[in-house]
């Protein structure tokens, strides 16, 4: 993939969805943003916890800012004693956003999702920026 597009973030939403509905069985918020970190695609599975919207998004926007998967960051953080905000107010270090990179190793934009335990967030972040990224969408 050279471009993260619209249709591509849409892909995404609807098959982060799927993944959560078939290995979690439980909802999920799930948030697309472009390389920039602004938001290109959004879902909000039904029963989803209201506090996710935002989350995702934020996991998504630090993801993408950072070029690394939340997870990482978070373990950065914790060895040099930093705050996310140390870095930006708006970013966060719970696991569940990944950077989707491209072919050229550019970060063409970030999924980030909220709803599940982090662990889970993560593993559904991960396997999209995966397909996304090797064109599977």
């Amino acid at each position: 993939m050279e471009k993260l597009t619209f249709e591509c973030a849409q892909k995404i939403v609807a098959k982060g969805m799927e993944k959560a509905t078939a290995d979690y069985k439980r909802p999920i918020c799930i948030s697309v943003c472009d390389a920039y970190g602004f938001l290109l695609a959004f879902g909000r599975m039904d029963g989803s916890p209201i506090r996710s919207i935002d989350i995702s998004q934020r996991k998504a926007f630090t993801a993408v800012r950072t070029g690394v998967g939340t997870d990482v960051f978070q373990t950065r953080l914790l060895k040099n004693q930093h705050q996310a905000s140390y870095y930006d107010l708006t970013f966060t270090a719970l696991a569940g956003g990944n950077p989707i990179i491209g072919k050229d190793g550019a970060v063409l934009g970030a999924v980030g999702v909220s709803g599940l335990a982090p662990n889970e967030d993560q593993a559904i972040t991960e396997a999209m920026a995966a397909k996304a990224a090797a064109g599977e969408l």
